[in-house]
């Protein structure tokens, strides 16, 4: 009997690690019990100039093939692993998410059953240290900055490369990742995916789980990258320097809106997380103010 079409596709499945050998092992091991065929999927895990070494946590999983970028970014990284791959689907995660046991299979499947299909966004769930005990920063992770992978596709054309599958010939048409983006490189991929015609779904039976971050510093780090690869695709689209001036102006405005919504939302548990929450709202805020105001008045993007 000949296989189902599901299961006859080679899967390639890369993943861009920088100074991250603990989760990545969690994330190997996940990789490792994938109701997948063994035959017919690959790990390619590129090390992105890290200062600690993975080949230990690597040498232990039979189908991991490491590899090498020293080109800062994780763009660049995920683009060594294209060059790299075998399969004719190629699967994006990160080192720092847990994928679902059927992660691979429902991925292939989703991408086989839609004609004309460019990419396959899949669930991303948050998971945290001590869910009983969120921190402030947890908090607004969870509420505030979900991924919502779903809206990313239908209203910005789009999925997140830490769950994202695609075929080799949709990358052979419109291109690779553009490396030069610090962040974003997932969006302005999309959207060429979009423009070439291709269809994308969202897909929420295929999961991944990914960290919420839970420090002030951490918080710092995400939002400042995100401003970064903004202001990189504003100077590409030869944005006016009155334009890039309202987007400072515009920060300016004190969150009171959110703060009020942040009050009401019947999902923070009392005065102490609301007034938590409310405290990052504001912390998030001066982020992009003096990000803005260093990177638009002859500032650089800085990489995470």
């Amino acid at each position: 009997m000949p296989e189902p079409p599901e299961v006859s596709k080679f899967v390639s499945v890369i993943i861009p690690v920088f100074n991250d050998a603990e989760r990545l092992k969690t994330c190997l091991l996940a990789l490792e019990r994938q109701t997948y065929p063994k035959n017919l999927y690959e790990v390619i895990v590129v090390d992105n100039a890290s200062n600690e070494s993975i080949e230990d946590v690597v040498s232990e999983f039979a189908q991991v093939k490491p590899t090498y970028e020293a080109c800062p970014g994780s763009y660049a990284a995920r683009n060594k692993g294209i060059s790299l791959a075998k399969g004719e689907i190629l699967a994006f995660t990160d080192s720092d998410c847990i994928p679902a046991s059927d992660w691979i299979e429902n991925g292939v499947k989703s991408l086989l059953n839609i004609p004309n299909c460019g990419l396959i966004a899949g669930k991303i769930d948050f998971f945290f240290k001590n869910p009983e005990k969120l921190t402030p920063v947890e908090l607004y992770e969870n509420i505030e900055m979900r991924f919502n992978q779903e809206l990313n596709v239908q209203e910005t054309h789009f999925g997140v490369t830490a769950n994202l599958f695609t075929f080799k010939h949709v990358i052979d048409n419109v291109g690779i990742f553009d490396e030069k983006l610090k962040s974003g490189g997932d969006r302005e991929w999309g959207e060429r995916v979009f423009k070439a015609g291709y269809q994308q779904i969202y897909a929420d039976d295929t999961c991944v789980k990914h960290p919420a971050r839970n420090s002030f510093s951490q918080l710092y780090k995400r939002t400042a990258r995100f401003e970064g690869g903004k202001y990189d695709l504003m100077m590409r689209a030869n944005t006016s320097f009155l334009k890039l001036g309202i987007s400072i102006v515009y920060a300016l405005i004190p969150p009171f809106k959110a703060a009020y919504e942040a009050w009401q939302n019947s999902e923070l548990n009392g005065n102490k997380q609301k007034l938590q929450f409310i405290l990052v709202i504001f912390f998030v805020r001066y982020i992009i103010i003096t990000e803005r105001m260093r990177l638009y008045l002859g500032g650089y993007s800085r990489r995470e």
